[in-house]
């Protein structure tokens, strides 16, 4: 069964969070794939990805550079694994359509949107009325995460 997690940015925009989860999914040796809502926001990222760590290096890359199986990290709008990942990270509301095929599925939302905040808290309920194993994480003040709730 996958395991969700959902984490609410608050103290830092997805710009400043991404990465440093992106850096911890590949400490792990694992690999994953990012679904945004839009081709400009996949973009955005892409060059993000590339430029957050002057001294850094994350592997990654989108459709548009070629040979998705052998990204680390895969940048998408689609419902598509073609890098065989093990974690789906989800960002700008992007709704997942098939988690079966990964272990972890991350939800990061803007706690300062109150759309984004509502979709959340909407997406939460629907877990825990279902009795689907979910996480909410929270940021700290340092920029790190604390578990504050499960579904179960």
């Amino acid at each position: 069964m996958t395991d969700h997690s959902f984490y609410h940015l608050q103290r830092q925009p997805l710009e400043a969070a991404l990465p440093k989860l992106l850096e911890r999914v590949r400490s792990a040796g694992l690999r994953a794939v990012v679904r945004a809502a839009s081709d400009e926001r996949v973009q955005n990222l892409n060059k993000l990805l590339w430029t957050y760590d002057p001294g850094g290096f994350l592997p990654h890359g989108a459709k548009a550079d070629g040979n998705p199986a052998e990204q680390p990290i895969f940048l998408t709008v689609t419902d598509e694994n073609p890098n065989g990942a093990k974690v789906l990270v989800l960002v700008d509301g992007a709704d997942p359509e098939d988690v079966s095929g990964y272990d972890r599925c991350l939800y990061l939302f803007d706690g300062n949107d109150p759309e984004a905040l509502g979709a959340a808290r909407a997406r939460w309920k629907r877990f825990r009325d279902s009795e689907i194993p979910a996480a909410y994480w929270q940021q700290s003040p340092e920029g790190g995460w604390q578990e504050k709730a499960a579904t179960a």
